[in-house]
């Protein structure tokens, strides 16, 4: 109150001058510029009990610019993408798919937020990304007349004049205060036709972790609900794309070093303890491996992208394949790591990593993977399945 009170007291002409100078350093950095400071001031004035009709327009937006800040979400790391299918597939020929990619932002203070990026990708694995403009836009809460406690689902929506690639979830509830980690995506097929897309995701609060479920059918309105049960405990959790045997499965670390099959009948209740699927078996996975996506289905099985934790803590990927019918068996897994960092690209935020949160397929035999690159830059992969499986015993 105070801040607002020493604005309050200054002089029309002060307010113009100082109002004018945030505008030369500002309007031409931000969107919507001015129309943030008003929406900012309206939530100060509802929070400290302020009477509008006491302050000119001008003198409402200055106050509401004191109260904002620039925050550069990616300013420290960039990392871990998954890419799935776009909903809209409107004009796509040959094969080529309209996608999009999710990315985990750290800025400042070491939050991370979950971004997008779109583009279009073709059956021998080229691609484009669309144009990113240097600004980008916060969800914000939908307005559905209710609001729900810290443990309930929330309902965010991307504002309508913002694209998807220039969008970010920032954290919203005090479970996600510290960051929304590494979100896998999956074009989930409820089957008759009914695809929606889902997204399994690390909440920390600074103190606990918590997984956590983000739905959506048209990626400008997302549910973000906790996962209940005891594994929604733990990290790493990716969706198989299609119920199996009727109930839904998930592929998590439940005890920070091998990899469990969990099965559930509900997509927001798991208290399976799991199967143990695989551990370590090989020295560039022996401290831990884990999931990199959720299964894609091939030919000869559930194809699973996996990562391994060696010495020094360099982190490779590797593959694995399933059973088609029972996933539960595992079929074969690659002895040596199919993607490791090399050179400049050991250099980064956290050095000696190659990490990604899911792959495309595209057609019936090319593999597209998008991975970070020491959570400073993201590369893409291509391969082909078959020649995936030439590499595993």
């Amino acid at each position: 109150m105070v801040l607002v009170n020493d604005i309050a007291a200054m002089s029309d002409a002060q307010v113009a001058h100082e109002y004018g100078i945030v505008l030369h350093d500002f309007q031409n950095r931000h969107w919507q510029t001015e129309l943030i400071f008003e929406t900012r001031y309206l939530e100060v004035e509802t929070s400290l009990g302020l009477v509008s009709n006491n302050f000119s327009a001008q003198r409402r937006k200055l106050i509401g610019a004191y109260f904002c800040h620039e925050y550069t979400y990616a300013a420290a790391a960039l990392m871990n993408p998954s890419i799935v299918p776009h909903p809209d597939q409107s004009g796509m020929e040959g094969g080529s798919v309209r996608f999009i990619m999710s990315l985990r932002a750290v800025g400042e203070g070491h939050i991370s937020s979950i971004a997008f990026r779109e583009g279009i990708a073709n059956v021998d694995g080229s691609f484009d990304l669309w144009p990113e403009t240097a600004f980008a836009t916060s969800v914000q809460r939908a307005d559905t007349g209710t609001s729900a406690d810290h443990d309930g689902t929330v309902l965010v929506e991307r504002h309508p004049e913002s694209s998807l690639s220039n969008t970010v979830i920032f954290p919203i509830t005090d479970q996600q205060a510290n960051g929304l980690e590494d979100l896998r995506l999956v074009q989930f097929d409820h089957g008759d036709g009914d695809f929606e897309w889902l997204g399994t995701y690390t909440a920390y609060s600074g103190k606990s972790i918590r997984s956590e479920l983000l739905r959506t059918r048209d990626f400008s309105t997302f549910a973000l609900e906790p996962i209940r049960g005891r594994a929604g405990r733990n990290k790493g959790m990716a969706l198989f794309p299609q119920k199996i045997d009727g109930q839904y499965m998930m592929i998590g670390r439940q005890d920070g070093k091998n990899l469990y099959l969990l099965r559930s009948d509900s997509l927001d209740s798991w208290d399976d303890d799991g199967t143990l699927l695989m551990g370590p078996k090989y020295p560039w996975e022996f401290i831990q491996i884990g999931n990199c996506g959720s299964p894609i289905l091939t030919d000869a099985g559930w194809l699973v992208i996996t990562h391994g934790v060696g010495a020094m803590r360099k982190y490779a990927l590797g593959a694995a394949l399933l059973d088609r019918d029972d996933p539960s068996r595992v079929v074969a897994r690659t002895p040596q790591p199919i993607l490791t960092a090399e050179n400049a690209d050991r250099a980064g935020y956290v050095p000696n990593v190659v990490y990604t949160c899911g792959a495309m397929k595209l057609g019936r035999e090319t593999l597209l993977i998008p991975y970070g690159i020491s959570d400073i830059a993201v590369g893409f992969a291509t391969t082909r399945v078959t020649d995936l499986l030439s590499l595993m015993v």
